[in-house]
């Protein structure tokens, strides 16, 4: 069974929650401005999946981590967003607290 990758569903809805168009997010992450919404639209149909550095780019522009893009799970995906919006040192508490519960389940 063939793969079918998230990472067109939550880049629209990324982009779609920052209320931009196709055409804008294209032309923030450098591509020109005739192509810009066509390629961004390939890229949420899943006709074409941008490199790692583009995607990286997309990420930085929708302020969520590239991560969140590829993240099959959506309560993983969920958690990933959240963590990010945390200051560091709650990161480093929660990645503690985590770190703590799992090692009294094991």
């Amino acid at each position: 069974m063939a793969h079918e990758s998230c990472f067109p569903a939550r880049l629209k809805a990324a982009r779609k929650k920052k209320a931009i168009s196709q055409t804008e997010l294209g032309r923030r992450i450098g591509l020109d401005s005739p192509s810009a919404s066509a390629r961004m639209n390939n890229y949420e149909k899943g006709r074409h999946e941008p490199d790692f550095n583009m995607a990286k780019n997309i990420a930085d522009q929708l302020a969520v981590p590239v991560a969140y893009l590829y993240c099959e799970c959506d309560e993983m995906a969920e958690l990933i967003l959240a963590f990010h919006k945390l200051a560091p040192e709650q990161r480093k508490q929660i990645l503690f607290d985590i770190l703590e519960l799992q090692s009294k389940s094991i």
